[in-house]
């Protein structure tokens, strides 16, 4: 696959990330925390923590596209292997981190504070889970690419 079009793909899939996102965040979580109230009356006290605290963590899901679309502009300039990739995958490796500690933390302050169930916490470990594994996987990158830069960098001053 071309440079170019690789470029196009990630960032289609960047654009499709971010409209699902909105979808998820912004109209799938309260029409579901509103039919979870009309079921059960009794949880109605936990709505709005629970979706406030479920779009603060939204912030860095979508900074994190900022540098995934800078990542997909230089592989597009074919210039896949460079100090700035790595600077992106790593910012991404951070927030994605951050984000993972936050939701975690926020989960048992919310089950102290006894508007959680142990089995959302159980759940939300997996969610914890998927966002230390995008960290790690990005930070991995972030790693191989600075490598890969500093030897294409070492290559161009040979002769």
């Amino acid at each position: 696959m071309e440079q170019k079009t690789l470029s196009l793909v990630l960032k289609l899939v960047i654009v499709g990330l971010a409209a699902a996102g909105m979808i998820v965040y912004f109209a799938a979580l309260p029409l579901l925390g509103k039919s979870l109230i009309a079921s059960y009356p009794e949880y109605s006290r936990c709505y709005l923590p629970w979706l406030s605290f479920l779009w603060i963590t939204a912030i860095p899901c979508f900074a994190s596209l900022f540098p995934g679309w800078s990542l997909a502009a230089e592989v597009g300039r074919d210039n896949s292997f460079s100090m700035k990739n790595a600077r992106s995958l790593r910012a991404i490796a951070f927030l994605a981190a951050a984000d993972a500690v936050f939701f975690f933390a926020g989960n048992i302050v919310f089950l102290l504070l006894d508007l959680s169930h142990p089995s959302i916490f159980l759940f939300s470990c997996f969610i914890v889970f998927i966002g230390i594994a995008i960290a790690v996987a990005s930070a991995c990158l972030s790693h191989l690419v600075r490598k890969a830069a500093v030897l294409r960098e070492e290559n161009e001053l040979t002769i």
